[in-house]
């Protein structure tokens, strides 16, 4: 998935300030752009729609880059305003962001649960008839608090590894595992399985 350039006006907000802005900003915005779009476009279902909220959430970060270089940790801050901005679109559109209501989001949670739903078939064999369609799982995945939705989100549905997830969310690699394996267990509790050993990580 790719998404499209900015367009001309956001790109022209881009590029105007790009005498002052430092090399800092544009690596930033190099690293995180695509993976920021992905996210957008998961919730909102709509590439253009979150084409655009990305590009002004960088404007807004090139405005204010001073204050954002000076926090403890400049990639929370613009990953924790990318959701805020997310929020506030779906709440225009009174939709919320943990609800199967767009084709990109209801696909997203599918491909994030089908190999979680692998690892419960290969362990509870005699169960799995309950858990073919998936349909409480998609259920399950809506009510995880919103970390550990976005860590499975991140790895599951967009394929990011787990140095990537930590990078996007400002976070250290142990913090995503250890969500990860949170998550896992909180999803075979609410289906009344147990979790077993954590096998995702690729590194």
């Amino acid at each position: 998935m790719t998404g499209q350039p900015p367009d001309e006006h956001g790109e022209r907000a881009l590029r105007e300030p790009s005498d002052v802005m430092p090399p800092a900003f544009w690596a930033f915005h190099d690293l995180y752009h695509q993976a920021y779009f992905e996210y957008a476009y998961v919730q909102l279902g709509h590439q253009v729609t979150a084409d655009k909220l990305v590009d002004q959430t960088f404007v807004f970060l090139a405005v204010i880059w001073q204050q954002v270089t000076a926090r403890d940790n400049p990639e929370a801050f613009a990953w924790r305003l990318l959701k805020e901005r997310v929020a506030s679109e779906l709440e225009a559109q009174g939709r919320d962001a943990a609800a199967l209501e767009t084709l990109a989001f209801e696909r997203a949670i599918r491909a994030a649960c089908n190999p979680i739903l692998d690892g419960f078939r290969d362990e509870f064999r005699a169960q799995v008839t309950e858990l073919e369609d998936g349909l409480g799982l998609y259920a399950a995945m809506a009510r995880l608090p919103e970390r550990q939705f976005d860590v499975m989100v991140l790895q599951f549905a967009l394929g990011f590894t787990t140095k990537r997830t930590a990078l996007v969310m400002g976070v250290c690699e142990a913090t995503v595992r250890s969500t990860r394996r949170a998550a896992k267990r909180r999803l075979a509790a609410d289906l009344g399985l147990q979790a077993g050993e954590d096998t995702h990580d690729e590194e």
